[in-house]
């Protein structure tokens, strides 16, 4: 019987976040240049090219974090269902967003996505503190990028709302 080594959950929780990242970015590559580019955007708004390794960082950070998690409470157990739920549930969230944005085209509804992503995120975040406070940390960064996601979904959708 073989067993798992040591360092295979650590790997494997930092790296699932990625996952919806992965399944999102057919959507995003279509829709940039043929959808997105027609929407006027504010002038603060970063480049492009920003986002993929700034997700990519976050991703990277929440999945350690949600492995640090699991570790303190001794693995999947009732006492991990709450913090490993909400944290499920704004990977769920996180992930439906580009379909639902890019791949829709429903800028209003994306913005309730986010929100809705960004409340589990928080919560997320909050049962983590108690757990432990350097996973609670690693969602800071989440946090901050989820607000100016946010602001500019809102600022496209204002700006855009007569664009289907």
């Amino acid at each position: 019987m073989e067993v798992v080594p040591a360092w295979a959950p650590a790997v494997g929780f930092t790296i699932l976040p990625h996952a919806g990242g992965f399944l999102g970015r057919n959507i995003t590559k279509r829709e940039i240049p043929t959808w997105y580019e027609t929407l006027q955007k504010p002038s603060w708004r970063p480049p492009n090219w920003v986002f993929a390794p700034v997700w990519g960082t976050l991703y990277t950070s929440m999945g350690y974090g949600s492995y640090l998690v699991w570790k303190e409470l001794g693995g999947f157990n009732e006492k991990s269902v709450v913090p490993l739920g909400l944290y499920a549930g704004n990977l769920a969230l996180n992930w439906a967003w580009t379909p639902i944005f890019f791949g829709a085209h429903q800028m209003g509804w994306g913005l309730v996505t986010l929100l809705l992503t960004t409340g589990a995120a928080t919560a997320t975040t909050a049962s983590w503190y108690n757990i432990n406070k350097t996973a609670a940390y690693l969602m800071v960064p989440y946090l901050a990028w989820l607000s100016l996601a946010s602001a500019l979904n809102y600022r496209i959708w204002k700006d855009n709302c007569n664009k289907k």
